[in-house]
């Protein structure tokens, strides 16, 4: 016997309502979900660990800090920082110390904060042997007015002549266009703990930090051969440092790390 049309309308209201209902429920979960300001994760390469973090441009806001902007006093050190955040209503989520410094504790090379350049662009050519910003090339990591980050070769940045809202200069470049920077000797015994950068899109930055010392050779294979980075900029080593909320403090050891001039952050509203 076929049920009637009252009954078959009965029968669609109430599926009608059950799907509304689940509907909402996993709208309602969706929502309420936490999404992460960043990927952090630990990868083992050639037999070395790192800490590799991943932010997504479009939904994470990265931004320099060198100086308080209510004393003119550096940070110099992350927790510094969190603790300026904190009293500014953010809770810092992200921080990793940028670009190589001078013996004044100031940057070396361009540094741009907020869409002010505080240090010019450094094309010296300087002796190798004075430091790893004058190993060549060096570069530049850039974040611009519409949002997106790139890495670029000193003179390359030059003469693309684009403003960029944050940037800092460092040294050397461990990929380029495609290409492990070739003053690195593979089986080099100068180890560090070591950090860079890289743009692997416009707009998703991954950051990186050795945990144990590793050579630039293996330090840029990991950039070009398990991240996919067509270009990736050196940031410093032996004091080199991540903090990751709700995780801690990654890279060298806490008793290595000197002042910072520099330091790249994510904050989050408290």
């Amino acid at each position: 016997m076929r049920p009637s049309l009252p009954t078959k309308r009965l029968r669609c209201n109430l599926m009608l309502r059950l799907l509304a209902l689940v509907g909402a429920s996993v709208l309602s979960a969706s929502c309420n979900y936490q999404v992460q300001p960043m990927e952090s994760r630990e990868v083992t390469f050639q037999g070395q660990d790192f800490t590799v973090v991943s932010l997504d441009l479009h939904r994470e806001k990265l931004s320099l800090h060198w100086r308080d902007p209510d004393n003119d006093q550096p940070f110099s050190d992350i927790q510094t920082l969190r603790e300026w955040g904190a009293a500014n209503g953010k809770r810092l989520m992200f921080a990793a110390n940028a670009g190589i410094y001078d013996q004044s504790y100031a940057p070396l090379g361009l540094y741009v904060e907020n869409g002010k350049t505080l240090v010019p662009l450094n094309l010296f050519h300087g002796n190798p042997a004075a430091g790893n910003f004058s190993i060549r090339p060096n570069g530049v990591f850039a974040i611009y007015p519409d949002g997106h980050a790139a890495v670029r070769t000193s003179p390359n940045f030059k003469a693309d002549g684009k403003p960029a809202d944050w940037a800092t200069q460092s040294g050397p470049m461990l990929v380029i266009d495609g290409q492990i920077n070739p003053q690195f000797i593979d089986d080099s015994n100068s180890t560090k703990w070591r950090s860079g950068v890289c743009a692997r899109t416009p707009y998703q930055v991954v950051f990186v930090v050795s945990e144990s010392p590793v050579n630039f050779h293996t330090f840029a294979s990991l950039f070009l051969d398990k991240l996919g980075c067509r270009d990736a900029l050196y940031l410093d080593g032996s004091i080199s440092q991540f903090y990751i909320d709700g995780t801690g403090y990654a890279g060298a050891p806490t008793f290595m790390v000197k002042p910072y001039a520099g330091i790249f952050a994510v904050f989050a509203d408290q």
